[in-house]
């Protein structure tokens, strides 16, 4: 596997760009237009000289890696990819869309998987001729840092697809972890439930954000609070796995509280907005 494209070069697109580049892949990613391409561009760029400006590399390794990054706003000019990465909104008429457009283009080998948090892999699968060799690929923002990856298998996926995708997650440095197709996969299906039982204590005047933010730090050693971390995710993209599993499943842990659904429709989503649980325009 030498080839990668990338569809989508948002916060995770891109940071899945640098992920691949730095580990010697040559990279391919699509954007719908030359702003947004740019954008995700100029991310990756500022991402890695911050870790120029830290030591963590050189301007060498930043300069090869950049080398192997290509942009484009032609799904086509992922055509020769070995494995692709979809990385677009969470959508499941757009990547049903995406995913049989690349089947069409890409050559029988081509490995096709989504970055989803929750939708469903399979039905992904169902609009190509090769299901066999369609999976998710579940990374976690910061993509170039955070050590995990969600391998997402449906009862379809072949067993040489699934040891190629793992080969290639750990050529990443990452850690890998196979889940079935359900919606949460593994990480999801735990913390959702979590985030919004926090939501629940803060809207029913339990204790004050701070106070249930230090309680989970100090007494389960967790790196941070869940209303800290809900505005890290985005209070958008909570809501939006959390209805996505509470659709699935019916059951009651996945429904999201009056509060959460109420902040997205105030624009309150957290750091990306400057506003959600705390203010970050300070």
């Amino acid at each position: 596997m030498k080839q990668i494209g990338i569809v989508g070069c948002g916060l995770m697109g891109s940071g899945i760009v640098e992920n691949c580049a730095r580990a010697g892949y040559s990279v391919t990613v699509r954007e719908i237009n030359d702003e947004i391409l740019q954008k995700g561009l100029d991310r990756i760029h500022k991402s890695m000289s911050k870790g120029v400006s830290r030591g963590k590399l050189t301007q060498g390794d930043m300069d090869a890696t950049l080398g192997r990054i290509v942009g484009t706003t032609k799904l086509e000019d992922l055509a020769e990819s070995d494995l692709v990465v979809e990385a677009a909104i969470e959508n499941m008429g757009l990547k049903k869309e995406i995913f049989a457009q690349l089947d069409q283009l890409c050559p029988p080998h081509t490995i096709l998987s989504s970055n989803t948090s929750s939708l469903c892999i399979t039905e992904m699968a169902s609009v190509t001729q090769r299901p066999d060799k369609v999976l998710g690929l579940h990374f976690f923002n910061p993509v170039p840092v955070m050590p995990l990856l969600e391998i997402v298998c449906t009862f379809l996926t072949g067993d040489e697809t699934l040891a190629a995708a793992r080969e290639f997650g750990e050529a990443l440095g990452k850690t890998v972890v196979i889940a079935k197709d359900m919606p949460g996969f593994i990480v999801n299906r735990l913390l959702i439930p979590y985030l919004l039982d926090a939501i629940r204590l803060l809207q029913d005047g339990l204790a004050t954000r701070e106070d249930i933010d230090t309680a989970i730090k100090l007494g389960l050693n967790h790196p941070m609070g869940p209303l800290t971390l809900l505005d890290f995710v985005g209070l958008d993209t909570t809501l939006f796995i959390a209805d996505a599993m509470y659709d699935e499943f019916k059951d009651s842990r996945y429904a999201a509280p009056p509060l959460l659904r109420q902040m997205v429709l105030a624009g309150h989503l957290g750091r990306k907005s400057g506003r959600g649980f705390y203010d970050y325009q300070r």
